[in-house]
């Protein structure tokens, strides 16, 4: 097989590090992007992040939606209109943005992938993240929806996330929130990834990787 390539969005945050890193371990020429690249909250930036990407590494085979912003605890009267322009700005419209850009490219592939990663919040109702939750569900529809659209050349996936890149200190805490009784790590979200680039019969779905979380009450 020709050398595959890969744009992953948010690719310099903890998840996306992992991503990336995973991808390039298994023969992928990626474009990690991070903030520097643009504003995907701006469908112009969105477009000319995968332009780039593409000129550089000649094509698109594989691109992740890792990007997203406003994961902050929130009351929801403490809740203003920039935390939710922050939290849809890059999730959802620039998820939708950046896949719309790729599709010609990864139409093109014998591959043509496009993974969305969503969160457990997209599933889940936590008051305390409003927008962020209800972003994070637009995304996950727009895996259902985007995958319909691109049907047959493209596959759309999404990975949802439990507690794998937690903040130092609040280990023991999440870890209590699974059924496994332990948190997981960026490296088993870039495992679900390297699942999906090999599972060419799987699309419109999202495969949960959180240690049993969403089954917690």
């Amino acid at each position: 097989m020709a050398e595959r390539r890969a744009l992953v969005t948010g690719g310099t945050g903890r998840v996306g590090r992992a991503i990336a890193a995973r991808l390039e371990a298994e023969g992928f020429r990626v474009h990690a992007a991070g903030r520097s690249d643009g504003d995907l909250s701006k469908a112009a930036d969105a477009r000319a992040l995968v332009e780039r990407a593409a000129a550089e590494l000649g094509g698109l085979d594989l691109l992740v939606n890792a990007a997203g912003e406003g994961f902050l605890p929130k009351a929801l009267e403490d809740v203003d209109e920039a935390d939710w322009d922050a939290a849809f700005g890059a999730t959802a419209k620039g998820s939708f943005f950046v896949t719309q850009a790729a599709a010609p490219h990864l139409r093109s592939s014998e591959l043509g992938l496009v993974v969305m990663i969503e969160d457990v919040a997209a599933y889940q109702p936590w008051p305390s993240f409003a927008p962020h939750s209800a972003a994070k569900a637009a995304q996950a529809m727009l895996t259902r929806v985007l995958a319909r659209a691109l049907a047959p050349e493209v596959r759309v996936c999404g990975i949802a996330p439990g507690p794998v890149a937690v903040e130092r200190g609040q280990e023991e805490r999440r870890a209590a929130e699974t059924l496994l009784g332990r948190i997981g790590s960026p490296e088993d979200v870039a495992a679900a990834v390297s699942y999906l680039v090999n599972a060419p019969f799987v699309t419109g779905t999202s495969l949960v990787v959180d240690g049993g979380r969403l089954l917690k009450p």
